[in-house]
């Protein structure tokens, strides 16, 4: 699950945009973003965020700038809980080459002190799009750990892991009738990355261009 890996497995399975949400950080997109340039896939700059309430949002920026200033404000608010390589893992961060450069200390899968309810307009102050993550989940999802959705809420696109649940989630979640469905991968390993499922139609073919979507809602 190295990026240039990440990346050449993404353009084999004929995928035209992805984005790599690593939990809580974003620094691994720049070494993403710079092999999809290399396979001609657009990439988006993003992150898995876990708020306070451990419910895990998508989080997509316009520029890897907006990515790595909002990556350092979710860093000041990470619960300081050392990682334990032995039990979760190596947390690598990769460079340019395809190389890891260096590894982050901090578990990563840990709770942020950032509420879903200001999620929304935080993100957007860095001109990003956010929406709750994998909602059909019986854990870390805004309906599991929540148990519905917020009526004020503002996120306009809902991911869903498994569309055959999309009706019933309709129906006890009527919120969710103006919103974009959307269904990623969440793949943690190579073999995982899906060939497309759904066509997001867009006005042109650019980071601005999706975000615009996803943003909007249906």
């Amino acid at each position: 699950m190295t990026p240039a890996n990440i990346v050449g497995m993404a353009a084999i399975k004929g995928l035209d945009v992805i984005a790599v949400t690593d939990h809580n950080s974003c620094k691994n997109c720049p070494s993403v973003m710079k092999f999809a340039e290399e396979y001609g896939v657009l990439a988006i700059p993003g992150m898995e965020i876990n708020t306070s309430e451990e419910v895990h949002a998508v989080c997509l920026f316009p520029d890897l700038d907006s990515a790595l200033r909002f990556d350092s404000y979710v860093y000041e608010r990470l619960l300081p809980f050392p990682n334990k390589e032995e039990v979760f893992g190596k947390q690598q961060i990769y460079g340019p080459d395809d190389q890891c450069v260096g590894t982050e200390p901090l578990l990563l899968i840990n709770s942020v002190d950032i509420s879903f309810d200001h999620l929304w307009d935080l993100v957007r102050s860095y001109g990003g799009v956010m929406f709750p993550a994998h909602i059909d989940k019986t854990a870390n999802s805004l309906i599991s750990n929540l148990g519905f959705v917020p009526p004020d809420s503002q996120f306009k696109t809902a991911e869903v892991k498994d569309l055959k649940k999309l009706h019933e989630l309709r129906r006890n979640n009527p919120y969710l009738e103006s919103c974009r469905i959307i269904s990623n991968s969440d793949a943690h390993y190579l073999e995982h990355i899906n060939e497309p499922v759904l066509t997001v139609g867009v006005e042109e073919r650019s980071v601005a261009g999706v975000l615009e979507v996803l943003g909007r809602g249906v």
